[in-house]
């Protein structure tokens, strides 16, 4: 276990938990920095926690989360292997789409934690984490499934939220065939 990540990381969350940047701190329960091997190759970034992450603290644990976690099995992987978080650290209230001023009082949080972590795939998932990611880009209908090089040398890719699939069962096809891309671009890495 790598100490000085695990410090690193450990700062951001108590810095997470005690955020007045926004106005998210007065109605959250929790905050939810995020949580998963901090030496992991891909980092999951959702849009913002929903309710049943505000409770526990937990990224991804509600029924989209219960999807995420099906598509990580397909792949043979689970949550020991990857980090998840996402760009709000807070519930907006209601599961409204996350303000401008709120992706932006959050974004050092989760630049820091990709910088600590440093994975191999940054996996945007939805079209707010990737507007936060990659805001010159376009749009996620036409990026989705597709690795993106961006100017920070990283790599990217966009995919629709799980949830999105979960609301609309036509992207759940798209969503189930863009995830099994994961390995064989792992494996192009590590050649």
């Amino acid at each position: 276990m790598n100490k000085k990540k695990l410090n690193a990381l450990g700062q951001i969350e108590d810095e997470i938990s005690h955020c007045d940047k926004c106005s998210l701190c007065i109605s959250r329960t929790r905050t939810v920095p995020g949580e998963g091997n901090i030496e992991a190759d891909i980092v999951f970034i959702g849009e913002a926690p929903g309710a049943k992450e505000d409770a526990t603290g937990q990224p991804f644990c509600g029924a989209a989360g219960k999807f995420l976690d099906k598509m990580l099995i397909s792949i043979n992987l689970d949550r020991d292997k990857v980090f998840i978080t996402n760009t709000l650290k807070c519930r907006p209230p209601e599961n409204r789409d996350p303000l401008p001023s709120e992706k932006l009082a959050c974004r050092d949080y989760l630049i820091r934690q990709i910088e600590i972590i440093n994975p191999k795939i940054i996996v945007c998932l939805g079209r707010h984490a990737m507007a936060d990611l990659l805001p010159e880009q376009g749009l996620i209908a036409q990026l989705h499934g597709q690795l993106i090089k961006h100017t920070d040398n990283r790599l990217y890719l966009p995919l629709y939220h799980p949830a999105a699939a979960l609301h609309n069962g036509g992207l759940r096809t798209t969503l189930m065939s863009d995830f099994q891309k994961i390995p064989e671009i792992l494996q192009k890495i590590n050649q």
